[in-house]
């Protein structure tokens, strides 16, 4: 598994996404699955429910808690000081850890401050229930108030962000802070499959459209994806994206799909490498 070291942090290139499972028992094999195959970040949150799945596959597996990056998110009624530090913990009890490497604001919400939601995911870090903090489905502008905001670095803004649906603007300020971009929906909710340019360049590589997909995201400097599967045969698909490499022009007919690149970013994206491992 490759990584990404936003500022310094080691963070696994892909992670599995835990959005969307019908079941708690779909959700806990298919965690379990990631975990067989070499998967070692997880993405939970509080309102997709997964939390009591994920920590029981993560409890089942083979590999140590220490080994695995996990991620949660804050609900939109837990943004007040009382609500952050309990209901963290009863994210914790639901995982059955001590901690979480990642904690996130899952989306905006005005009717708390920025200000108090991340004074006390601060708190929550400095008792050491929470490594890193970051934020989720922000604008720039959004970003860079949390930035200014917050009294430890914000790691990670995770947003949509796939072949169809681009965020230049956002990767730019990203780059320009060393702010890692996570990109939910990788797949598009299985709509890259029938994307033809991405079936015209994996047939290249003997890649399906998936594949291409994500080596597209994590191709680019401090980008990581995390596509959620069920089989175990998808699970594995979206995994094996590290023995090739796009070529610029592919890189550049995808990033049109996604509404283009400006040339700055371009070169910049072709000048930084953004991952090691």
């Amino acid at each position: 598994m490759q990584t990404l070291h936003p500022q310094g942090v080691a963070v696994p290139a892909i992670g599995f996404g835990t959005a969307r499972f019908d079941s708690n028992d779909r959700c806990q094999r298919a965690v379990e699955i990631a975990l067989d195959l070499g998967y070692r970040h997880v993405d939970t949150a509080q309102m997709y429910g997964t939390e009591p799945a994920v920590g029981a596959a993560i409890a089942d597996s083979d590999v140590q808690r220490e080994d695995v990056f996990l991620t949660t998110k804050l609900d939109s009624g837990n943004r007040s000081r009382d609500r952050v530090l309990s209901s963290t913990r009863e994210s914790l009890d639901a995982l059955g850890t001590a901690y979480v490497d990642l904690l996130l604001i899952h989306a905006p919400n005005r009717s708390v401050s920025h200000a108090e939601t991340l004074r006390a995911m601060n708190e929550l870090q400095r008792d050491g229930l929470v490594r890193h903090v970051g934020v989720s489905n922000f604008s720039v502008d959004q970003l860079r108030e949390a930035i200014e905001l917050s009294s430890t670095p914000i790691l990670t803004n995770q947003v949509e962000y796939n072949p169809h649906h681009g965020q230049a603007a956002l990767l730019a300020y990203c780059l320009d802070t060393d702010v890692l971009l996570t990109a939910y929906s990788p797949l598009d909710v299985g709509a890259v499959s029938n994307n033809d340019t991405l079936r015209a360049i994996g047939n290249r590589y003997g890649k399906t459209p998936a594949q291409v997909a994500i080596r597209w995201l994590v191709q680019q400097p401090l980008v990581s994806a995390i596509p959620k599967a069920g089989r175990r045969s998808h699970i594995a698909e979206n995994l094996d994206v590290f023995d090739y490499e796009l070529s610029p022009d592919e890189m550049r007919r995808i990033f049109a799909g996604a509404g283009g690149l400006p040339e700055d970013l371009a070169a910049r994206i072709g000048d930084e490498p953004g991952r090691s491992g």
